[in-house]
């Protein structure tokens, strides 16, 4: 469980008029919401906030508030941010209040453990779902669901319903049993194709 703490200003107004002016501060406007909170506006400082989330956990950082507002003493985690198309900036940070007894809904990263069979064939292995919606208390977040691929040979598929989440930690409910990870043979294939050929 990675946690840190982030001051904030409270900024009574909105608009892009304030918004423009908070940027030439060099600051970025945020809101705060969440069930149990009243969602409040908020202008963020967005250096302290890129060091607040420098963990393992990333986005998943647990947040702890801090400044004159309602906010003040609020964790959170960081939900969304919008970022200029041409600078690529951020132009505005989404922050969720979290209550740590509930169970939230999260993305989390996927990390594969090991160099698969099929690899060793010539395979390429392909991860189609980089990220897994999960669902967790606050304080179980795991900074990755961790895929063992060693025994996947060409061919072989890692589902969903296979995936072995840590204690605490489930999938979010899905109606397909979808593919995660897989092994195809195409450079096995093209290798022997080639061999064909000459």
């Amino acid at each position: 469980m990675a946690q840190s703490q982030l001051a904030v200003t409270s900024r009574d107004s909105a608009g892009k008029g304030v918004s423009r002016a908070l940027r030439r501060q060099g600051l970025v406007p945020g809101v705060v919401y969440g069930k149990g909170v009243e969602a409040c506006n908020v202008a963020v400082d967005p250096k302290a906030l890129s060091q607040a989330i420098a963990t393992d956990a990333g986005w998943n950082t647990l947040i702890t508030l801090q400044g004159e507002g309602s906010f003040d003493g609020k964790v959170v985690i960081l939900k969304d941010v919008q970022v200029d198309q041409l600078r690529r900036n951020p132009i505005h940070y989404d922050f969720q209040a979290v209550d740590l007894s509930k169970k939230v809904h999260v993305m989390v990263p996927v990390h594969t453990i090991g160099k698969s069979k099929g690899e060793k064939l010539g395979g390429a292995l392909q991860i189609i779902r980089h990220e897994l919606e999960v669902v967790c208390l606050p304080t179980a977040i795991p900074t990755s669901i961790d895929i063992d691929v060693t025994e996947l040979g060409i061919g072989g598929v890692v589902h969903i319903n296979d995936i072995k989440f840590p204690t605490g930690v489930e999938a979010a409910p899905h109606e397909a049993n979808f593919t995660v990870v897989t092994v195809v043979g195409h450079k096995a294939e093209g290798a022997a194709a080639e061999g064909a050929g000459a």
